[in-house]
């Protein structure tokens, strides 16, 4: 199908393209006496001529012009085209004479007819315009293509970089939490059928969240609440909870289960590790068109370093850079015997693309 057909508006203006060209041939034909005869036979016949030079888009296409195939190689092919379209136009102007005449409009269009070689020439000189058109036509449609093609293949990648990410996450989770059940079966057995059977209800929220791009900021402090639920059947009162954040915030959408190794981290690697315990915070609030979260827990200074304890923070860094590119700020700093993590991203209420 021509692809001009494919959109209205623009078969409208193809159309129109032509009326400059009818109103030149107009002028250069009409004379005092017959002005009207000069424009009733030739705006007409230029958009008739108009629809004639459509043809010009397959012979285009079979013969194209590529680095492999030069214009010269078209130029015999394109020529015959235009001659054939040459002999059509005397043959249009005929017909649309005898249409004319018969109509009684008191015009005299048979004057034009004595001159066919000219006819000859106007349909040909157009239908070369035609060609140059659509080779131009067809350049910006291939360049159109390849650029669309280009962004379905960076979209394709982009999934695949996530769900290779989102595959990373569960097992990193999985391993923390059995540790924490592990710890328990010896002194608490009692306490680890209970933290299972709440291991048993995160994972099921966590796989129905999981598998959506996006889900809102009230959602994923739920599932974190959670998490830090099953972890206070191990810690006890060790661990306190402070989760707060604005109406505003809480409705934003994030990353599925982006905050998790975070909140994970703080626990494992933060409260775990004093003898007191702690509070994890997690806040979230809006400014202007940023969302900003984070993350506090005490830090005890002395405590071993775990040799894989920055994967959930490379894990969260990655998904910040295939979801936002360069938009975005992520910061985790240790001062002072506290760890902080903040997060800034670009406001996002609607659905992931």
């Amino acid at each position: 199908m021509h692809p001009i057909f494919t959109n209205g508006k623009q078969l409208a203006l193809y159309i129109l393209g032509y009326l400059p060209i009818g109103a030149v041939l107009v002028i250069g034909f009409g004379h005092a006496d017959a002005w009207g005869t000069a424009t009733a036979f030739f705006l007409p016949l230029t958009v008739l001529y108009g629809v004639l030079g459509m043809t010009a888009y397959y012979v285009c296409r079979a013969f194209p012009i590529t680095q492999q195939y030069r214009i010269w190689r078209a130029l015999p092919a394109q020529a015959m085209a235009a001659v054939t379209a040459g002999g059509f136009s005397v043959g249009i102007a005929w017909v649309w004479s005898a249409m004319l005449e018969s109509l009684n409009l008191d015009v005299h269009p048979r004057m034009y007819l004595d001159q066919p070689w000219t006819l000859f020439a106007v349909g040909v000189l157009l239908f070369g315009l035609a060609i140059a058109f659509h080779y131009a036509l067809i350049a910006s449609l291939d360049a159109q293509r390849s650029e669309n093609q280009i962004l379905e293949s960076s979209l394709l990648v982009r999934e695949a970089e996530l769900k290779a990410l989102r595959a990373q996450l569960n097992p990193h989770f999985l391993f923390n939490s059995l540790n924490s059940v592990s710890a328990l079966t010896t002194s608490d057995p009692a306490a680890a059928r209970h933290m299972c059977l709440l291991l048993a209800d995160f994972l099921r929220d966590t796989l129905r969240l999981g598998s959506a791009q996006r889900i809102s900021v009230g959602e994923e402090f739920a599932v974190l609440q959670r998490y830090l639920a099953i972890e206070q059947v191990r810690l006890g009162s060790r661990l306190n909870v402070q989760c707060d954040g604005s109406d505003q915030a809480m409705q934003e959408k994030i990353p599925a289960l982006l905050l998790q190794p975070l909140v994970e981290n703080a626990v494992v690697h933060g409260i775990a590790h004093r003898l007191e315990g702690g509070t994890v915070s997690i806040h979230a609030e809006c400014r202007d068109s940023t969302l900003m979260i984070n993350i506090t827990n005490p830090a005890d200074t002395d405590r071993p370093r775990s040799q894989g304890s920055g994967l959930g923070l490379n894990l969260v860094r990655q998904r910040l850079q295939a979801h936002y590119g360069a938009a975005y700020l992520f910061q985790a700093v240790e001062a002072e015997g506290s760890y902080r993590v903040n997060i800034h991203v670009p406001r996002h209420t609607g659905d992931a693309p």
